[in-house]
């Protein structure tokens, strides 16, 4: 597994989060602190989702779900016979 490594903007050496504010899911304030204690430096990062490159597992599903909750009867009955006639 990676682990995210921070480094210090002034000196390059390693650095330390020490907290991590969420303002939402997608997005939060870091804040770090230099581990060099010549440099000491103490500074705030912001951490962003940008975009998906491979889509979770575990959101198909409810796609899926959603997508059968809006068809009418009609329609999920033709969805049922192509679904069963592709098992056969």
């Amino acid at each position: 597994m990676r682990v995210l490594k921070i480094t210090c903007p002034e000196c390059g050496a390693k650095a330390v989060i020490r907290k991590t504010n969420r303002m939402h899911h997608e997005i939060a304030d870091i804040y770090c602190s230099c581990a060099d204690v010549e440099c000491g430096h103490t500074f705030v990062m912001n951490l962003t989702f940008s975009h998906t490159i491979s889509p979770s597992a575990k959101t198909g599903d409810i796609l899926l779900q959603t997508v059968i909750n809006n068809l009418n009867p009609q329609q999920r009955q033709m969805a049922l016979d192509l679904l069963q006639g592709c098992a056969a």
